[in-house]
């Protein structure tokens, strides 16, 4: 079996890209890390420098595969639009073409959770919710114009299935955590609204293991839907930061801020940064607010009935995991 996997060279699609050619599979990985594309190839893994932008290189890739998983993805919470439309939505749409041509491989889309939480609670949030009425950010805006443009294909008959994994973490996660670790190294970290909001977290081989199961389940239960994938245990995001830095062995400073007052911060150095030159990224951002001082999960029993899903690394077992990596990649 063949599978290309983009992204190749990113957090998901690298320990993808690793399992398959595990499980016997001829994987071509596609990424724009030249570092991380030589350790892939050492590992066996043929890998194609560049991106989904490039709508000639991500066609020949898609000729002659199996399964393609589309990982990549432009993934930050601040950014110029036009960067993050030209790697999300025009980067999909050639992988859509890029499998059209090539008779119709199945499509594992993965998209973002991010479509559906605006700046308020929502708790079990199940597959067919409408999306937010206004995207957070950037990123998740275009990811939900990505999510449209392959919904049209999958009605035209191309064989797809979308995955939505919530805040993925585990070893080799340079995102979500070291920015927290940064944080409180320099200040301390924001306990938003006491930091009591309910957050769901997916350990990456869980969501490996999700993208698999969709890749081999029967067309007639998956193809066209879409499906959330978490761990399926939903936790306050202090105790989640208050168990990692336990396991870092270093002491959390909590920064505790009102949720008002944390989106007029946010606001005003979003406002800073569009006036400063180059628009740095600011410190905090109204979408990291809604992050981290909303209560937002998902429903996944739509994964664990028609794909089989079962989460295998509990969040605890995966933070620990994660925090002997972080001691030995910074020791």
């Amino acid at each position: 079996m063949n599978a290309l996997v983009t992204g190749g060279t990113g957090f998901l699609g690298g320990r993808l890209a690793r399992r398959l050619h595990a499980l016997g599979w001829s994987v071509t990985a596609l990424g724009r890390s030249l570092d991380a594309g030589r350790r892939l190839a050492a590992d066996g893994i043929a890998f194609a420098l560049g991106d989904v932008r490039d709508s000639k290189l991500v066609g020949r890739l898609c000729a002659g595969q199996d399964a393609v998983f589309h990982c990549a993805a432009l993934s930050a919470p601040w950014g110029a639009y036009r960067d993050f439309y030209e790697t999300n939505v025009g980067g999909t749409e050639h992988v859509l073409a890029g499998c059209r041509r090539a008779g119709g491989p199945r499509l594992i889309y993965v998209s973002t959770p991010s479509v559906l939480f605006g700046h308020r609670d929502r708790l079990q949030v199940a597959e067919h919710a409408l999306p937010a009425a206004a995207p957070v950010n950037a990123y998740a805006c275009t990811k939900l114009l990505a999510e449209r443009a392959v919904a049209l294909a999958s009605a035209a008959g191309l064989p797809v299935v979308t995955v939505r994994p919530r805040a993925l973490f585990g070893p080799g996660d340079r995102t979500i955590f070291p920015r927290l670790i940064a944080a409180n190294r320099r200040r301390g970290v924001p306990l938003i609204g006491g930091g009591g909001a309910l957050l769901d977290l997916t350990y990456v081989d869980n969501a490996v293991d999700a993208l698999l199961l969709c890749q081999a389940a029967p067309a007639a239960a998956v193809l066209g839907r879409t499906f959330h994938i978490t761990n399926g245990e939903p936790v306050p995001f202090a105790a989640a930061l208050r168990e990692l830095f336990a396991l870092l062995g270093e002491p959390l400073r909590e920064l505790r801020l009102p949720l008002a007052a944390a989106y007029g911060v946010a606001a005003a150095l979003e406002l800073a940064a569009r006036l400063t030159p180059g628009r740095p990224e600011p410190l905090l951002t109204r979408a990291v607010v809604s992050m981290l001082g909303r209560s937002q999960t998902l429903d996944v029993s739509a994964a664990r009935r028609d794909l089989g899903y079962a989460p295998k690394i509990s969040v605890s077992e995966g933070l620990a995991a994660y925090a002997r990596w972080w001691r030995t990649c910074t020791s």
